[in-house]
């Protein structure tokens, strides 16, 4: 017998609806239907859960192949959060472009490092370019910070792109307008998500 046929037996014997279930369980009446139509399983707190609700094992739950399984998709997500949450942080930080000395200003013969507000060399333009792109990318690292929770694997993918695009065209932009400083950073930050990118993509 299949996981969903002996959750809805389990359910049944003990009188219960799919809503009551949920409700002792502490999740979503959704959860449940899916659950119960064999399109997906609980998470191991779930199913711990469950197994208690019903005083049956785990294993009488779940086959060894199915767990093994469970097992590690709810690592791969865990591990796909911990990463999102790493690429959120590293985009936030680079709101400190706003307030470090990294920008060039020609003071006569020499060239000294400002922040963005000490007035660097650079147009209108250019300065807008200063100030946005470090704001879009801290708002793109506070919505990860907080979506990461609650979002699935594809989020995680188009989120993590996102980021890494727009880094690479941040970068474009310091080096375009010959700021190294800040160019050298972001490229640290950039090199960084490639290298998490790269573990992430190994663990599917």
């Amino acid at each position: 017998m299949e996981f969903n046929e002996k959750l809805q037996q389990l359910r049944k014997e003990k009188g219960l609806t799919q809503e009551q279930l949920a409700e002792e369980l502490f999740i979503s009446r959704t959860a449940i239907s899916k659950w119960e139509s064999g399109k997906g399983y609980p998470n191991i707190e779930s199913l711990k859960n469950i197994s208690k609700l019903f005083s049956v094992s785990i294993d009488d739950l779940l086959s060894g192949e199915a767990l093994i399984s469970l097992a590690e998709s709810e690592n791969r997500t865990n591990i796909n959060k911990i990463f999102s949450l790493i690429f959120g942080i590293l985009d936030l930080i680079v709101l400190i472009f706003l307030f470090l000395p990294l920008y060039g200003r020609q003071d006569g013969e020499v060239m000294r490092m400002v922040s963005l507000f000490a007035d660097p060399d650079a147009s209108v333009i250019t300065w807008t370019i200063y100030l946005v792109l470090p704001i879009l990318t801290a708002v793109l690292g506070i919505v990860q910070i907080i979506t990461q929770q609650f979002l699935n694997e594809r989020w995680y993918s188009i989120s993590r792109t996102g980021s890494i695009l727009l880094q690479a065209f941040s970068i474009l932009a310091f080096v375009a307008t010959r700021q190294p400083y800040a160019a050298s950073l972001l490229f640290l930050f950039f090199m960084i998500k490639v290298v998490l990118l790269i573990k992430s993509s190994r663990i599917k």
